[in-house]
């Protein structure tokens, strides 16, 4: 199947199911021989249709007569599908989305799903966009539409930005995340990979902040098969920046505890040596996605273990990553479906899941060691709340300033307290959050 559009409605379909976006792109075009145009427009289909599903949804729920919860999955996403194209890219012609989208559906749901799909998608196409809702006295509700956002998502960055910062945070969260790649120390310098890179016609430009990052103009489709496979890793660059702050170093010991999809710990197993890192994982598939990771860097070691419940002694680590799970609302770029996967209520219960995480993990790292504690969200709860509530209850640990550790340039980066604080509104890095945290000896 090499079809785009056939393609992006097949990682549609599964992402209703509850598949995760990035790894179906991921999984799709490396297993099709799609031409680099073609991958290019699966994914923005794929992702753009997910980013601007409420607008687009506003609209369809004046152009079907009947509730869109209702219709069968396949239906339900060829015409978001089609809509996407029609009203948010410019340069497909009306015609060209309505007949490839109708084609599309019709591998999914036959002819009378068809028949469905080309009515609606003709008459968008004839009577354009639903205008949106009037703004009133509270103009929430209509920045949710506009936006695409989950109306109470909204409602709090207003509350807690300002109206003006926290639209620029919602049209930034709609915005294509660019491709950033991890140079793999131990195969090459930075600047030996962007001239292979540009070598190839390719625009490859250093990252501003990661070190060892390349920002690709480009998607990961266009690296060959031996790039992915040892020098060049993807991975944001705000995710390389936590490493940066752990500084591992040669023959030292050291506990990612939390580590699936793998590429922190694999970045820390390049710079130990002779040492190691332990990279946890309580899935077992969450572990196979850290092997895959791995190959090459004897110094990794994955296994399955819940955080929880750590089974190492105390004290045996130099120092401990915590990339805790969170509500990942940081990520919206790259991961638009958690937008309308995230609930309030889901905050409390992860920002407690976090707490014990940390008291676990530290309890583990010697007197004198260090730990890192991230996470790729921006609520208060689950990041400034969880390391104040670990430090008032152990008062062996205090904050350390990890602006030596970053680059001069960097340093706009760090807040007051010393947390990495990122957030794609305003360095058009992903949101982030991490403290480097020290034991005292």
């Amino acid at each position: 199947m090499t079809n785009p559009r056939l393609l992006a409605l097949d990682s549609l379909v599964r992402v209703e199911g509850g598949a995760f976006l990035d790894a179906l792109v991921g999984e799709t075009l490396a297993r099709c021989s799609l031409e680099p145009r073609d991958a290019a427009l699966f994914t923005r289909l794929a992702y753009g249709t997910v980013a601007w599903q409420a607008r687009i949804d506003w609209t369809l729920a004046a152009l079907v007569d009947r509730d869109l919860a209702a219709l069968d999955p396949p239906i339900r996403a060829s015409l978001r599908l089609g809509l996407y194209q029609l009203h948010r890219l410019e340069r497909i012609p009306a015609h060209a989305a309505v007949d490839a989208t109708v084609r599309a559906a019709g591998r999914w749901t036959g002819r009378g799903g068809m028949g469905l799909v080309n009515a609606v998608l003709r008459r968008a196409a004839r009577e354009g966009e639903r205008p949106l809702p009037p703004g009133g006295d509270d103009p929430v509700p209509r920045w949710a539409i506009e936006w695409s956002h989950p109306e109470w998502l909204v409602r709090r960055w207003v509350s807690e930005l300002g109206a003006e910062r926290a639209v620029r945070r919602l049209a930034a969260d709609n915005e294509a995340a660019p491709t950033v790649l991890r140079v793999d120390v131990r195969a090459a310098t930075r600047d030996e990979a962007v001239a292979r890179l540009r070598a190839r016609g390719l625009d490859a430009q250093p990252a501003t902040h990661a070190p060892n990052g390349i920002v690709l103009a480009a998607p990961l489709a266009a690296l060959e098969e031996a790039d992915r496979a040892t020098a060049l890793v993807p991975q944001g660059e705000a995710s390389q920046l936590v490493v940066e702050l752990l500084a591992p170093a040669p023959g030292e010991r050291l506990l990612d505890a939390c580590a699936a999809p793998g590429g922190k710990a694999a970045a820390s197993a390049e710079r130990v040596g002779a040492g190691r890192v332990m990279a946890a994982d309580r899935s077992i598939a969450g572990v196979r996605r850290i092997r895959s990771r791995a190959g090459g860097r004897p110094a990794l070691l994955a296994l399955v273990a819940d955080g929880t419940a750590p089974p190492w002694r105390e004290a045996v680590f130099d120092g401990a990553l915590v990339d805790a799970p969170c509500s990942g609302l940081g990520t919206l770029r790259s991961h638009p479906e958690i937008r309308w996967r995230r609930r309030a209520e889901d905050l409390a219960p992860l920002a407690a899941l976090q707490r014990e995480l940390l008291a676990r993990s530290a309890a583990c790292v010697r007197p004198g060691g260090r730990l890192v504690y991230a996470t790729c969200t921006l609520t208060a709860e689950e990041n400034d709340g969880v390391v104040a509530s670990f430090l008032r209850d152990h008062s062996e640990w205090r904050r350390s300033d990890p602006r030596a550790r970053l680059a001069a340039r960097s340093a706009a980066l760090i807040d007051p307290l010393g947390a990495l604080r990122t957030a794609p509104e305003i360095d058009g890095l992903d949101g982030f959050y991490a403290v480097r945290l020290e034991r005292g000896a």
